[in-house]
Formats: structure tokens, sequence, C-alpha cells
């Protein structure tokens, strides 16, 4: 059949199953908008920025395996989309970004609303592709989902311009797509599985220590039946957290800067070392001199070769889907007859019994003022530990990682890479919309909600029933403990001023407002927020002022040199 560009790029939507485009309209995408309008298959989130539309598109495949798909215009809507993209890049989320272009005789002219999106977003996504002849649609589409979603995931961005959506050509969908550039390895090396094998069931400190790319292969069944056959402890980083349930005696809470004592202190005195999907970030591992001054052997599963061994030295690499190798692994467990070495990791197991003795995560609560941990505690009490939770970033980020217990991968979802504030609401819309029936929270501050706080009117026009728990200290809260930390306590610019009344703003686009000023009013406006199954709650808690993040370990130093409290500065 002879279809447009247009027509042709919404019917490649439906070949590959989308349900959800977010999006906002203009010049330069209105064939495709038009296209849009006469089916009902792919459904249209308008959304009132386009970065949040790229966010929520993000937030839909974080939380499910399916790929997030985005539309923006040309000029400023495109440029409008780079944080979003940029976010979904650094945390590999599989999207396809479709972008308007002025005509193809107008680029390069400096027409109205033109940029170089392929030049601009170049660096910040998997692949990019600019689209000349309107018979070169369908293929290029079936390659941006191919490549997204396959190997290390990302976002691939196509840009169209005009006049080729406007266009007419034969359509017809590639049932498969060979490129041969791009063969990622998908089954993992068996030698190499078999010595990782022999290193771990011969250690006498081991640890498992895995990162986002345990949520992103569908592999936390493996890894879980994996860490309880070799009844090793574990860690979840920021971005890997629920892939492990944090409810389990084996879990060791979150590693890194603001991770927990007896995961630090495990990580760097352990002997052998199981990397899998993570990549030895800074956030994580600290100082990689401090880290590497104690002998360890290092095994690392990832789907991208580029990762491994690119910050710290690895012994066995292993390159492969983290799910296959992991299965690999297990199957050559069950069928080893190498004895492991139980009575030293029973002495390890008192070791890091005595590290966690510490209890780390203790704080003082109050009854006079409310505290952001405790808040914490109370949405993980009242939503069962089953909500999907999407956070911005910055201290409530950071207390959302520590307190909220995720026993189930996909339902934690924030900026961990890129560290954007913003996406909290957009995530939540995301979610939303992807599991209807599910509960959401967003765990937000004062300031990052107001970077993206119009989709108040979004949620209003498609009822999406979220529940926004933001914790006002009325500060740049990370921002201010550095600078008390860090600078003498010179606040320079992190005091929130001039701040909306925001249960009333949230009345004003329609939703429900509610102010929370004392500690014993917590867990009630939680259960009469979660209690409105049809309706977007705004709960305002007002939260200590001078509370920190802890504990932490300060930027250039080792996992070792933590500050555990305010008493140990």
């Amino acid at each position: 059949m002879v279809l447009t560009g247009a027509e042709i790029v919404i019917r490649c939507l439906q070949e590959e199953k989308v349900d959800y485009v977010f999006g906002y309209p203009g010049g330069a995408v209105l064939f495709i908008y038009d296209a849009l309008f006469q089916q009902e298959k792919v459904r249209h989130v308008l959304v009132r920025h386009e970065q949040a539309a790229v966010h929520a598109a993000d937030a839909y495949a974080r939380s499910t395996e399916s790929v997030g798909v985005a539309l923006v215009t040309s000029g400023p809507g495109a440029t409008n989309a780079v944080t979003g993209i940029a976010t979904a890049f650094c945390d590999s989320i599989p999207m396809v970004i479709i972008s308007g272009q002025v005509p193809t005789a107008a680029i390069g002219q400096d027409a109205f609303q033109e940029v170089d999106t392929v030049g601009i977003t170049r660096p910040c996504v998997k692949h990019n592709f600019l689209v000349k002849d309107v018979k070169d649609i369908a293929a290029t589409i079936k390659k941006a989902f191919f490549l997204a979603k396959t190997g290390r995931p990302g976002p691939v961005l196509v840009d169209i311009p005009k006049d080729v959506t406007a266009q007419s050509a034969e359509y017809s969908y590639p049932k498969t797509i060979d490129m041969r550039s791009y063969n990622p390895v998908v089954k993992g090396h068996q030698g190499q599985i078999k010595k990782a094998l022999k290193l771990l069931l011969e250690a006498k400190r081991p640890m498992i220590y895995t990162g986002g790319g345990v949520i992103l292969s569908n592999a936390a069944d493996p890894l879980t039946r994996l860490v309880r056959k070799l009844g090793m402890p574990v860690t979840n980083t920021l971005m890997g957290l629920g892939g492990y349930p944090a409810t389990d005696k084996q879990y060791l809470g979150m590693p890194g800067m603001h991770g927990t004592y007896e995961a630090n202190m495990s990580m760097h005195f352990s002997d052998v070392l199981l990397a899998i999907g993570a990549r030895f970030d800074d956030r994580v591992i600290g100082d990689p001199n401090h880290f590497a001054a104690e002998p360890r052997k290092i095994i690392h599963i990832d789907i991208d070769p580029s990762s491994i061994s690119k910050r710290v030295k690895v012994d066995v690499p292993i390159v492969g889907d983290v799910k296959e190798v992991l299965e690999d692994l297990i199957r050559l467990l069950d069928e080893s007859t190498q004895k492991q070495d139980t009575d030293s990791l029973a002495t390890w197991w008192r070791q890091i019994d005595e590290w966690r003795s510490r209890d780390c995560m203790k704080y003082k609560n109050s009854d006079e003022i409310i505290k952001p941990q405790f808040v914490i505690e109370k949405l993980w009490e009242v939503t069962g530990g089953d909500a999907f939770v999407t956070s911005d970033v910055g201290q409530h980020q950071m207390w959302a990682a520590q307190y909220y217990k995720f026993d189930k991968p996909r339902r934690w979802l924030n900026s961990g890479g890129l560290g954007t504030m913003g996406v909290g609401m957009p995530y939540a819309m995301g979610a939303q919309l992807a599991h209807p029936e599910a509960q959401v929270a967003c765990v937000t501050g004062e300031a990052s909600i107001q970077m993206n706080i119009q989709e108040l009117s979004t949620c209003k026009q498609f009822r999406l029933p979220i529940k926004i728990c933001n914790l006002n200290n009325r500060y740049l809260g990370m921002v201010r403990q550095w600078q008390e930390l860090f600078h003498g306590g010179r606040y320079s610019e992190s005091y929130m001023d001039s701040l909306p009344d925001f249960a009333k703003l949230a009345e004003s686009y329609g939703h429900i407002g509610i102010r929370v000023d004392r500690p014993a009013d917590v867990e009630g406006a939680l259960r009469e927020a979660f209690s409105r199954k049809n309706d977007l709650v705004f709960l305002d808690f007002q939260i200590d002022q001078t509370e920190n993040v802890y504990p932490m370990v300060q930027g250039g130093k080792g996992l070792t040199e933590m500050i555990l409290s305010a008493e140990d500065l």
C-alpha cells in the first residue's frame, strides 16, 4: 500500500506495538500528528514541556520491558528534549525519539526553528538518523527500535524533515534487521564463566555487587537464585535497587557515597568481588586508588565490553547479557563437584554482622519536627513496600533509596547517571500510564518539583492518580549539605525563597493538596492520600531544614573513610 511518510511513521509504531507516545506538537511534525489523529491504536499523551515528554517515555520504559517513545518538533522542541535524552543515555534506557526537522531544502539555511538535531544529540544517544527519503522511514524506525533495546540499551533519535513526512511511498515494514556493524554478544564465554565459578567457590570473603544491568536484562530472578545458592552477601547500587530483595538477610544495603557501612566495608575488604551489570562509577567505589589498595580478584559481567576494566582492572571479564550469564553460572554451579569454603564464609558473615551492628541508618526521630527518613519509612509501610516510587535528585532521592525497601525490580525510578532534577513527576506519569492500577509515589523536593510542575496539568487531563511526597526543607538540600560540611557554612544561593503554597497550587490544577506540619500527622496524611484511588494528591511535608544524608563518603575519599553521622565531623 502507498502511504505518506507521516502515515508510515504511525504504522511503524503500531507494528512495534507501541501503546503510548509522549509528545508536544509543532510545525515540523504536524503531518505526523494528523496521522496520529486518524487512528486509535497508538495513544498520545500531551505533556506541557518536551523535557517532560522524554522523561515520561523514559519512565514508561524503566517500569516495563518496552521501548519508550517520544515525539517532538524541530528547533526548540528538539533542544528541550535533549536533557531527557541525556538522562536516558546515562542510565541505558531503551527509547526512540522522533523529532521533526525543517524541510530538506531548508536544512543548513538557518530556517525558522532549525537546529542540527543529529549533531546536537550525537554525544548523548546510542545512535541517531536523519531520514531524507520517504522510502527509508520504515527501515530506519525498525533499526531504531532494534538498536534501542538490544545490547546495552539506550535512546535512539530519528530526525525526519517535514517534507519527507508529506511525501508518499509504498509501505513495507521489515520483519528482521541485519546490521553488519552491530552484533552485540549475548552468550558469555563458557571458559570465563567456569573461571568465575572456581574463584567464587574458593573465596574466603566473597561479595556480590550488582547494578542497573540486572534490572535492564530482567535478571532479578536468576540473581536471587544464585545469591541464595551461594549464601554470599549482596549489594544493589542506586540503579540496581530491587534487583535483589532489600528485606532479605543477605542484602547489605546500597553501596557508595550514601551507602551502608556494612556494604562499603564488605566491598572494600572482599577477596573476590563479583560485579554484575555495574560499572564501578565514582559514586560507588569512591577514589579508585584507595579501592585498588586492597588486593582482591574481580569478576565483571556486562553486556558492554567498553565498561569492563574502564575504571577498575578486572581479572575475569565476561561479556554477555546478564540474565544469560547468570543462568549459565547457576547451571555450572549445580553441576559442580567443587566444595565451597563454607567455614571461611561463616567467619566472613560474622565480620559483616559486626559491621552491621553499627546500625548506620539509625537517625534521631522527633515528636516536634518531621524527619524525612520517617516520612519514607511510613511511605513504605502504607504502600506495603509495593509501590512504584519515582524521585527527583537530591537529599530526598537518597532518603528514598535508603529507607524504602525495594523487593522487586523496576519499582524504583530515578536519574542515576545524569542526576536530573525535574524527572520525578514525569517519571510518575509514565509509570502510572504503564501500570494504571498500581500505587505510584513521587518523592521530591520543593526545588526539583518546580522544574516540571506544569505537568500537574497533564496529570489532570489524563486523570493520573499519583501521590506526590514533597520533602520541603526550603533549601537546595544536597547543595546546602555540601556547603555546610565543606564550604564553611556559606549557603550561597541554596535557600529557596518565595516558595508557593504547594497545597493550594495543586488545588488550582484541580488536584488534592495537603500540607503536613507535625510528625503525628504523617501516617494519617499518607493513608488519606493512598485511599483516594482516583485523585492526584500533593503532600507537602514541612521537614527538618538541618537534616543531612548519612552515611556519606566525601568526594575523593575511599569507601572506608565514611562519615556515619554528624558526630564524625
